[in-house]
């Protein structure tokens, strides 16, 4: 498609969103997180409770910092989410016992929160503010998820790297530079508006208590969203699912260890594989829509039957890089439904749901 003055001009506003997005994948840690718990004393018992600890902050946090992008500044709360991964990151580096540790997971289960239906809101209300509609959302948010997916795929390598020259906690202290720069990049971004028209027009803003119980009607008392917010949650629990327990198929196949670094780069890549198709495919087309049924039925059919390796692999690489498309297609037909001023609350309670059903 042809870029337009107008999408082009979006895209040179999104450009801040993007290099931050791309900064706050650079999670050099990752790929050595599991291995620095355990030398610093973590047991299988206290990995569980790390785990439980990173559950619980997730869902109780998610709506009511939904609700205060909403009220209040999506880029802000966006900034805050990124000083929380930084504390996180830091806190962890700084770690020399389990209870400190879990500090680190707090903090970044408050990350993920706050990121989660801030980043979409932005961009479906700046694409609406530029275009009048929200048609070109998909394009523009599956970009902002391949710069975040390309920055996870090479950070986890890079970090691999580096902690094989150096040792992992200087991996942590590395990861630094970049979370830093990825806060202050966002002060370049020129927010979008549209979720304070009330403000400018003289109403009284409602209490942040009206407002949640607002957005809490909207996800569950709108009755043209729920079938949409049900399949959201459906293919986000499916994703998670491969993502958590598809190694499971390779360690059936008694599949050799060095697989397991490619198949791993390859399903984190699958989230910016899903971002770079995001918007080519028309789901309001007949074929374009039973060509993706037909294709995550195939998937998963070969998942259950197959005992190839490389079979599987592929399988669930295409399904999880379809089930991301899926994804974005049902976020734009979710914020097509909803008024702005509650479009980050809702998008987060929807994420609040995927994580209680996963």
């Amino acid at each position: 498609m042809p870029k337009t003055p107008k999408t082009v001009s979006l895209s040179r506003r999104l450009r801040p969103l993007h290099v931050s997005m791309f900064l706050q994948g650079l999670c050099l840690w990752a790929p050595v997180e599991k291995l620095f718990m355990s030398e610093i004393g973590f047991d299988p018992t206290m990995f569980g409770v790390m785990a439980a600890t990173y559950a619980v902050v997730v869902p109780i946090m998610e709506i009511p910092s939904g609700v205060l992008a909403d009220r209040w500044s999506r880029r802000g709360v966006l900034i805050l989410a990124v000083l929380a991964l930084l504390a996180s990151v830091a806190v962890g580096a700084l770690s020399h016992n389990v209870w400190m540790y879990l500090v680190c997971a707090m903090l970044l289960g408050v990350y993920f929160a706050m990121q989660s239906g801030t980043v979409e809101a932005i961009v479906y209300d700046a694409v609406l503010e530029h275009t009048g509609a929200g048609d070109d959302f998909e394009r523009q948010f599956g970009r902002t998820q391949f710069y975040f997916s390309a920055a996870l795929t090479a950070g986890s390598l890079a970090g691999g790297v580096i902690a094989a020259l150096t040792d992992t906690r200087t991996t942590y202290a590395l990861s630094l530079p970049g979370y830093a720069f990825a806060a202050l990049t966002l002060l370049w971004l020129r927010e979008p508006t549209l979720h304070r028209d009330g403000d400018r027009s003289g109403d009284a803003s409602p209490s942040f208590a009206a407002h949640l119980m607002t957005t809490l009607r909207t996800l569950s008392g709108q009755r043209s969203l729920r079938p949409v917010v049900a399949v959201m949650v459906s293919t986000g629990v499916a994703f998670q699912v491969l993502l958590e327990f598809g190694p499971l198929w390779l360690v059936a196949f008694g599949a050799a260890a060095v697989v397991f670094g490619p198949y791993t780069a390859a399903m984190t890549a699958t989230l910016g594989i899903g971002g770079g198709v995001a918007g080519r495919i028309r789901f309001d087309d007949t074929m374009h829509l039973a060509g993706v049924v037909a294709v995550l039925g195939a998937c998963s059919l070969t998942l259950v039957v197959s005992g190839s390796t490389i079979v599987v692999i592929i399988a669930q690489v295409v399904l999880s890089a379809l089930l991301v498309v899926t994804g974005i297609h049902l976020r734009r037909v979710l914020h097509d439904e909803i008024p702005s001023t509650v479009r980050a609350g809702v998008a987060s309670g929807v994420g609040t749901l995927t994580s209680l059903v996963f």
